[in-house]
Parts: C-alpha cells; sequence; structure tokens
C-alpha cells in the first residue's frame, strides 16, 4: 500500500489525513502493538502472565472486595461478554479468579481475585511498572509527560463523544 493512499489529492483537506497526519498515525499504530507486544513479552517472560491476565487482575484488586459483576468488569476492560467469560474461564482454571454467584441478582456473577491472583498480581507489577516508565516515559521530559498526558486526555473525549452518539 502506497503512503499515500491517505493522504489528500484534494485542496480542501476535509476527507483525507494530511501527510503529516498519516505519519503521525502510522507512527501512533506502530508505537501501539510494539509496546503492548514488549509488555506481554516482559509478564509472560517473568510472571507466566498475559498483558491481559494482568489487566483483570489490576481491576479486581482496584474493586471493593476485589469483586466485580461480569458487565462493569468487562465495560472498564472494553471486552465483549464473551471474550471476558471466556478469558475468566481460563484464569479461573490457574486459580487466578473465581467465580461467584451474584448475591443480589441470581442471574448475575461476580469475578473475584483469589488469593493466588493477587499474589501474582503483586509478584508482577513492580517489573511491569519499570518496563512502562522505561519505554514510555525514560525519553520524555516532564513537559513531553505533559503533552502525552493532554493528547491522551483529548482523543479519549473525542472517543467519548463518539461512543455516546453511536
Amino acid at each position: 500500500m502506497s503512503s499515500k493512499v491517505l493522504v489528500s489529492a484534494d485542496m480542501t483537506g476535509d476527507i483525507w489525513l494530511t501527510e503529516t497526519q498519516q505519519g503521525v498515525w502510522r507512527d501512533w499504530l506502530d508505537v501501539q502493538a510494539r509496546l503492548l507486544a514488549a509488555l506481554n513479552r516482559q509478564l509472560q517472560a517473568d510472571h507466566d502472565l498475559s498483558l491481559q491476565d494482568f489487566e483483570v487482575l489490576v481491576q479486581l484488586s482496584e474493586a471493593p472486595d476485589e469483586k466485580l459483576r461480569l458487565t462493569p468488569l468487562a465495560e472498564a476492560l472494553r471486552w465483549e461478554q464473551s471474550r471476558l467469560s471466556h478469558h475468566l474461564t481460563r484464569m479461573a482454571k490457574r486459580g487466578l479468579v473465581s467465580k461467584e454467584p451474584c448475591p443480589n441478582d441470581a442471574r448475575g456473577s461476580l469475578a473475584c481475585l483469589t488469593p493466588a491472583g493477587r499474589n501474582r498480581l503483586e509478584a508482577a507489577a513492580p517489573s511491569h511498572a519499570a518496563l512502562v516508565r522505561s519505554l514510555l516515559f525514560t525519553g520524555l521530559n516532564e513537559a513531553g509527560v505533559t503533552a502525552l498526558g493532554d493528547a491522551n486526555k483529548a482523543i479519549l473525549a473525542a472517543l467519548d463523544r463518539a461512543e455516546q452518539d453511536a
């Protein structure tokens, strides 16, 4: 695919990305893919956890009583219910989480952090944070960190608006 495919050929610039925007967009995709892959490799190699396992464990560790209903957990992770259900089943087989009936709703279930899951999270978190710091923040000065934070907030706001309009 030519790098010019998404670059505007007309004078309005309304439809296509500018050449600069396209370069930033492609860099963003490369950064995202490579960063997530590096984080996943480190968690797998050092702690026998996937990045997705880690994300589930973090969400549960921050929940009241370290338990969450499946729908709010899926929403927090931005996953489909079926993906979460399958993933929790695999994690439960490894003793990292358990499922319990919801006391307030017989139809609902709770995902619960097990002691083994908490231990794995606590063991993995320091090296994970160190890798995030190394890969994402070491090359940025304070102004760069602030600019990245501001850009993230603006993008998230646009995504929130698009989700509300959908």
